[in-house]
C-alpha cells in the first residue's frame, strides 16, 4: 500500500525518533509499505517521519544510481545490489573530508541543493529479524544513509544549507508546505490538514 508522504513543515520530520522493538505493530506490513511508497515516488531511501511515524526505521535501495554515467563500473554494481531496511540505527563514526554532492529529498520536492557531508561510515543497526550489525559504508552509499538517518534525528538536508542558500529557497518551502506544488506522488501537506 503506498503510503502519503509527509511533506516540509510537519512537525514529525523535526522530531527525533524513538527506537523501537520487535514487538511495534505489523512492523513487517509497514516495512513493505514503506518500500512500495519508496519505488512509487522513484526515491532511493525513505524513513520512517516521512511516513508520519517518528521511529527509528528507515530504507534505502540505491539501485537508480546504478545508471548514473559518472561512476566507476565496481561503483554501479555496488549501488544496484545495495538495498537495506535499518532499525535503530546508530552512526557510531563519520570521517575524512567532507565533500559536497546535490541532494533532493521526498518530503521536500523539486529542491536540490549541494550538501556537505563525510564520505565514511561506521554504523550499527538492526535489520528486519533484530539481529544488530557493525559496518562501515563510503562514498554515495554512506550519503545515501546519511541523509536518511538526518531523518530519524529530525534533521533535514536544508538544514545543512547557509543561511544565504535557505533565504533563497524559503519561498518555495513554504509552497511545499501549503501543498502548492505539482507531484506525481501521494503527499500530506500540514498547512492544508490544519485548515480542514
Amino acid at each position: 500500500m503506498i503510503l502519503p508522504i509527509v511533506a516540509y513543515g510537519d512537525a514529525v520530520l523535526k522530531k527525533k525518533a524513538k527506537e523501537i522493538d520487535k514487538d511495534y505493530p505489523n512492523l513487517n506490513d509497514l516495512i513493505e509499505n514503506m518500500y512500495e511508497t519508496m519505488y512509487g515516488a522513484y526515491g532511493v531511501g525513505l524513513a520512517a517521519p516521512q511516513v508520519g511515524l517518528p521511529i527509528r526505521l528507515f530504507l534505502v535501495d540505491t539501485e537508480p544510481f546504478s545508471e548514473d554515467e559518472d561512476l566507476s563500473d565496481k561503483e554501479k554494481e555496488q549501488m544496484k545490489n545495495f538495498k537495506k531496511t535499518f532499525i535503530n540505527a546508530q552512526i557510531l563514526e563519520e570521517e575524512g573530508d567532507e565533500w559536497a554532492f546535490n541532494e533532493g529529498c521526498l518530503s521536500i520536492p523539486d529542491v536540490r541543493e549541494d550538501v556537505f557531508r563525510k564520505p565514511k561510515i561506521k554504523i550499527q543497526y538492526q535489520d528486519e529479524n533484530f539481529e544488530t550489525h557493525v559496518e562501515e559504508y563510503d562514498g554515495l552509499i554512506a550519503r545515501v544513509i546519511q541523509h536518511e538517518y538526518d531523518h530519524i534525528e529530525g534533521v533535514l538536508f536544508t538544514d545543512k544549507l547557509s543561511s544565504f542558500k535557505k533565504r533563497l529557497i524559503k519561498g518555495k518551502l513554504t509552497n511545499i508546505s501549503k501543498g502548492k506544488i505539482k507531484i506525481d506522488y501521494k503527499m500530506r501537506f500540514p498547512a492544508m490538514s490544519r485548515k480542514r
